[in-house]
């Protein structure tokens, strides 16, 4: 049985359409998954931010009882954290001036952290004391895991975002709306180290 040449080119015709039609899901599940990754990177840094809000009250009531004199420093605290915890990102909707925004709360409470911190040297009962240090090395490494927890957002942001802006892929999300992700940079305070006044 002969095949006409118009039945050949319908064949090739169909075979190229399905083929362009598996690798474009195949495509489109490539920016789900790279979303995913962005999404859930996001809220493990979430995670890292709020262990380190739930440390604060327990840290400042333990200073309290040494450094009574010391009021501004802990109110300060108290209000950052406040501020800190009252901002609320959701990734996939995020704009760079919510994430400044959330970025600038956080900055705010790790400075007023800091100074917390620092003005512990004057109280040698404080350092010394088993719950101020446990306090502190948990502070600490809760300061580490955000740090690394940025580190991985903005890894998943790159990937996703090289993925939304390469050819041909850039066709294929601004039909399905993946849009470019904002991850994080540092403040211009960052640029200073804090200034600490006793």
């Amino acid at each position: 049985m002969k095949l006409s040449k118009s039945l050949i080119m319908l064949l090739v015709v169909v075979v190229g359409i399905l083929s362009l039609g598996g690798c474009a899901v195949s495509k489109y599940n490539v920016l789900v998954s790279q979303e995913e990754t962005v999404n859930n990177t996001w809220s493990d840094l979430q995670s890292s931010y709020q262990r380190r809000a739930d440390l604060i009250p327990n840290l400042v009531s333990t200073v309290k009882g040494y450094a009574k004199h010391e009021s501004e420093t802990l109110q300060g605290v108290v209000a950052a954290r406040a501020k800190a915890t009252q901002i609320t990102v959701d990734p996939t909707k995020a704009t760079p001036q919510q994430l400044a925004a959330y970025q600038s709360a956080q900055g705010e409470l790790s400075q007023a952290l800091g100074k917390l911190l620092a003005i512990t040297e004057n109280y040698p009962d404080l350092k010394a004391n088993q719950n101020f240090s446990e306090l502190q090395a948990q502070l600490e490494g809760t300061e580490n895991r955000i740090n690394e927890s940025r580190k991985l957002y903005n890894a998943a942001v790159q990937t996703y975002n090289v993925t939304v802006r390469s050819f041909p892929m850039n066709i294929l999300s601004a039909m399905f709306g993946f849009e470019k992700k904002t991850g994080f940079e540092a403040s211009q305070e960052a640029q200073n180290a804090p200034s600490v006044q006793f």
